[in-house]
């Protein structure tokens, strides 16, 4: 997808090794923001984005409410706070029940996202133990975004982009090292 305005990437147990392998190879010239969500314990927010930042030179923070979402940024969603894209392009916190036993949940921020950005979106769905993000693929798609997972011979846990593509359509199945070709050929 040409064009891309935003790139959400949702994973739970398995992930932070993905992207501590896909992020130093990101182009930092890319014209979209990148918002991570992932499953984590309470109170590991700034390691996350310590962790992070120092495999990219593309800026990482954690968001703020209310923020304006930027380009060439990495957004790190906090624990314990679902997250939401409003339709003006800041972020703004919910602290609603759980859903699929975790908050943030991926589903919440993919469907928020796709509302949002419509066609110019573009969500990846990485390792992780419950079907948190499928649904928000299948609104992605419905959106007309486009719609990634990966492949899950190379997840550390497998279900989560296994049950993507059972029940999502997805358009793409990439393996960890095809991953950043694909981001930086969204530009």
């Amino acid at each position: 997808m040409k064009n891309c305005k935003a790139l959400v990437i949702g994973g739970s147990a398995g992930s932070l090794d993905v992207l501590l392998k896909v992020l130093p190879l990101i182009d930092v010239n890319i014209s979209f923001p990148i918002i991570i969500v992932v499953h984590r314990k309470q109170g590991t927010d700034s390691l996350l984005s310590d962790l992070l930042a120092s495999k990219t030179k593309l800026k990482v923070k954690d968001i703020d409410e209310k923020e304006q979402i930027l380009p060439k940024t990495i957004y790190i969603v906090p624990s314990d706070y679902h997250l939401l894209i409003e339709k003006d392009f800041t972020f703004s916190f919910d602290y609603s029940e759980k859903v699929n036993y975790s908050r943030p949940s991926i589903d919440v921020t993919f469907q928020s996202a796709a509302e949002v950005y419509l066609d110019k979106l573009v969500c990846i769905l990485l390792s992780g133990s419950n079907a948190d993000g499928v649904n928000g693929l299948i609104t992605v798609k419905n959106y007309g975004g486009e719609t990634v997972v990966q492949d899950p011979d190379t997840a550390q846990v497998d279900y989560m982009p296994r049950q993507a593509m059972l029940k999502a359509n997805v358009d793409h199945v990439l393996r960890i090292e095809e991953m950043a070709d694909y981001i930086n050929s969204l530009n």
